[in-house]
């Protein structure tokens, strides 16, 4: 009986998250957190890395700023230089209207990505090292991927 009650322990971490889903996704930009909300409430909470240009909305190509505003996670990558990687769904239409009234382009393909796949799985990651994109370590990247489904909404907050 000792023996069963001790492998059950031994497995809680990976059976309490087991269920764990997400209805919207929130970032603190300036606290370098993503959060699993489910109903209004925060359900787990996830160190982040952006690029070397974290403040400020993201204006154009190249600028190495991650987005602010509401947007979708349309759609799970696995095919990608990263562990695994969620789409966000930037530009919106308001931001290529205010990429085109500065005559410069948008930019695009930004991501919640684990690390890059010639890295392996550090124990931890160095701070600002994406392109723009939000960066997590590949176990919390696996869990995130899991607890959401292609559509949830994500509000990106300075």
């Amino acid at each position: 009986m000792r023996a069963v009650l001790i492998g059950l322990l031994a497995l809680w971490p990976a059976l309490s998250f087991a269920s764990l889903s997400a209805d919207m996704v929130v970032v603190h930009k300036s606290r370098y957190s993503l959060s699993l909300m489910k109903d209004g409430k925060e359900v787990k909470s996830y160190w982040i890395a952006l690029g070397p240009a974290p403040r400020g909305h993201k204006e154009k190509e190249g600028d190495q700023r991650t987005p602010e505003g509401r947007y979708l996670l349309d759609y799970k990558k696995t095919n990608t230089g990263y562990y695994k990687a969620i789409h966000i769904s930037y530009p919106s239409l308001n931001d290529m209207a205010a990429a085109k009234a500065k005559g410069v382009e948008p930019g695009g393909m930004i991501l919640i990505h684990g690390q890059r796949n010639s890295w392996g799985d550090p124990a931890v990651q160095r701070s600002n090292w994406t392109n723009g994109c939000i960066a997590l370590l590949n176990k919390d990247m696996d869990e995130v991927y899991n607890a959401i489904e292609p559509g949830t909404p994500i509000v990106i907050y300075p």
